[in-house]
């Protein structure tokens, strides 16, 4: 256990874990009630997709350039700035909600307006972690931890929000969320950080951009991880999407189908991040990701074609260990081979690839589920997945000998 905790022997990575931790919880108890809320409002479930496409579309665009800000900057100051947002963003939809003049365009502006702050938080959060635990040997099991936190309250903050509407009103988690954000404010300013130099930048913001861009896709590791990341992003990650077409058209339940289906699969992500967390160093971690790749696509073939609930139970974990294995894995390798200079668009980049690619498969594969179904559309899913895997394999051995200086060093 000590082993495996071993990133929150340093004070400022456990005062983030405990704020973050808090602040997560209350993201997704208001997450969960701002889609019920929009259903309740329109009965469209082209709204619900509507409202997730909007709230997440911004980092496509915008995560590139939340990087080379987090390059440029005081990250933990950014921080401040993000979370602070975040907080008005959930104390406006508080006021409105307890008025009962909160209207469904409101909730798609806050939607839109949370994804432009995360398009910036994101990276930042992802490339402060090294100054957090100060060294490259524990960056891993940081990134590892991050991960276990960000999945434990996606099992938590949904589970408080059910009960919290069963009493009372979406107005409650609202505020919930509100004061969650205190928690991660009160841990940035409690920090005792070292001071850093910041980096001495000689070039315009858009060419440090095409400066990481370059690097990224010229060197062989990057390219390849980052398009497998994307990849999965696209076709393995939208079977989230259509969980309630499974719970109630295919297994015959209702709600607590759906909330044990989404259970499952985050108790598998969850078991996936404590899986790397547990991991000595980053030696063979590219093997892991092709492993994981193909578990994922085994995962989703086998859940398209189950029409039983306990085994569609069994097979969601091994898709949520799949996917948050490549994502975790993938990070951990790109902070490695980033230069602390370039660690902020590195990580952006593959923000960018992994969650802002998923509201296009989420869109591209609703739309087919349209008109094959949503159990062929999984299928389809699975087998593109499939190929990526084995593709991702084949790289392996070229792969090996370009990643050993920087296991080496870490």
């Amino acid at each position: 256990m000590k082993h495996t905790l071993r990133a929150l022997s340093q004070r400022n990575f456990r005062l983030y874990f405990m704020g973050q931790g808090a602040s997560l919880v209350g993201t997704w108890m208001q997450q969960l009630a701002l889609s019920w809320l929009v259903y309740r409002l329109t009965g469209s479930p082209f709204m619900l997709g509507l409202t997730n496409f909007v709230g997440q579309i911004p980092i496509l665009f915008l995560a590139p350039f939340g990087g080379v800000w987090s390059d440029r900057i005081d990250r933990r100051r950014a921080m401040l700035l993000t979370q602070a947002l975040s907080l008005v963003q959930a104390a406006t939809l508080t006021v409105l909600a307890f008025g009962g003049w909160i209207e469904v365009w409101h909730l798609l502006c806050a939607a839109a307006f949370i994804g432009v702050v995360n398009a910036f938080d994101a990276p930042l959060r992802q490339s402060f972690l090294l100054e957090l635990v100060g060294s490259r040997e524990q960056l891993p099991n940081a990134i590892a931890l991050n991960s276990l936190m960000m999945h434990s309250s996606r099992l938590i903050g949904p589970t408080l929000a059910g009960l919290m509407l069963a009493l009372t009103s979406e107005a409650w988690c609202f505020l919930i969320n509100a004061i969650s954000y205190l928690a991660v404010l009160a841990s940035l300013l409690a920090m005792r950080l070292a001071p850093t130099a910041p980096h001495k930048q000689t070039h315009h913001w858009l060419a440090g951009l095409i400066e990481a861009l370059r690097f990224a896709f010229g060197f062989g590791p990057t390219r390849l991880l980052l398009g497998l990341v994307a990849l999965m992003s696209f076709v393995a990650t939208p079977y989230s999407t259509l969980l309630p077409v499974f719970a109630r058209d295919i297994l015959g339940g209702g709600a607590h189908t759906l909330g044990w289906l989404v259970a499952s699969a985050g108790a598998g992500a969850v078991i996936g991040v404590v899986f790397l967390a547990l991991r000595r160093g980053t030696a063979g971690l590219e093997r892991v990701i092709a492993a994981a790749a193909l578990l994922s696509s085994v995962g989703l073939l086998f859940f398209s074609r189950s029409q039983s609930l306990w085994l569609s139970l069994l097979l969601l974990p091994l898709i949520g260990f799949g996917t948050m294995s490549v994502a975790a894995s993938v990070n951990t390798l790109i902070q490695l081979i980033a230069s602390d200079g370039m660690r902020g668009r590195l990580v952006s980049l593959q923000v960018t690839a992994f969650l802002g690619v998923m509201p296009l498969g989420a869109l591209a594969f609703g739309w087919l589920a349209e008109h094959i179904g949503a159990a062929n559309t999984v299928t389809v899913g699975g087998v593109l997945c499939l190929l990526g895997a084995v593709w991702f394999a084949l790289q392996l051995k070229r792969l090996g000998p370009l990643l050993a200086p920087h296991h080496a060093a870490n």
